[in-house]
């Protein structure tokens, strides 16, 4: 049975984490299968949002430890970024559906999603420090800029198990939910998301991303760019939408009048 299971609702896909017994833990085989899938939903038309989940109760737990690797640990880690970079860089929206453990490069993975929705009773922690290592899966980028440096040094130095709570409260949950209550609001907003102007959304995402390390004039010029390209795609039926007082259908299509012949 795969690690890594996808199924598809409609426009909405979901990913989930299958290795319930090591509560989600991550081999080399199941990081390159979970990359893959991120590669082959990336180019599937058919797919509008992403849920990322973990099955049996947990999100996940990041590497799994007890698995012995002979792979130098420096190719290693730079195959497990490859797959940190494809989570990242989806450019579909991505909603992390989060109940049970969320911790070590799990809980990065979580993070490095667009939207991060978690049951009131899951726990995260940067736990690396407990065995010995420092952050990775791409934290030491993403988390300072969601909680500050000093929190991020007090996260990661002390390794603590956090409430979801505190883990909301600090901006690293998007949405708290009950438990039972948590499938099925992830699923909303997916459906939300799928429905919404793709590339339009997209590039808000990025630039969103991107705007702490541009300065103004740059961001100011990445979003001028960004609307000329709406105009190209789905601002103008949702303008003619909007006056005709309907809702709009985003297909995410070039839309680009073609050149009209003339007589010579």
């Amino acid at each position: 049975m795969s690690d890594v299971l996808v199924a598809q609702d409609g426009s909405v896909a979901t990913i989930t984490l299958s290795r319930p017994e090591r509560k989600n833990a991550m081999t080399v085989e199941a990081w390159r299968s979970l990359r893959e899938t991120f590669g082959a939903l990336q180019h599937d038309d058919s797919v509008r949002a992403v849920i990322l989940t973990g099955a049996g109760g947990d999100f996940c737990t990041g590497a799994d430890m007890e698995r012995r690797d002979f792979t130098h640990p420096l190719d290693r880690m730079r195959e497990i970024n490859e797959t940190a970079l494809a989570v990242a860089e989806f450019s579909k929206p991505l909603i992390a559906q989060v109940e049970g453990y969320a911790v070590g490069a799990g809980w990065n993975m979580a993070l490095l999603c667009d939207v991060v929705v978690a049951s009131r009773t899951a726990k995260f922690g940067q736990i690396f420090a407990r065995r010995g290592l420092s952050i990775d899966f791409g934290g030491s980028w993403i988390l300072p800029r969601l909680v500050g440096l000093h929190q991020a040094k007090r996260l990661v130095m002390l390794a603590d198990i956090v409430c979801a709570e505190e883990a909301y409260d600090l901006g690293l949950v998007t949405e708290l939910v009950e438990p039972d209550a948590l499938a099925g609001r992830a699923a909303e907003l997916a459906a939300r998301l799928a429905a919404a102007p793709p590339v339009a959304v997209s590039m808000s995402a990025r630039m969103l991303e991107q705007g702490s390390s541009l300065t103004l004039r740059e961001a100011l010029e990445n979003e001028a760019r960004s609307q000329a390209i709406n105009h190209a795609t789905d601002a103008p039926d949702a303008m003619r939408a909007f006056v005709d007082k309907r809702e709009p259908s985003f297909t995410g299509g070039w839309r680009v009048p073609r050149p009209v012949d003339t007589p010579s």
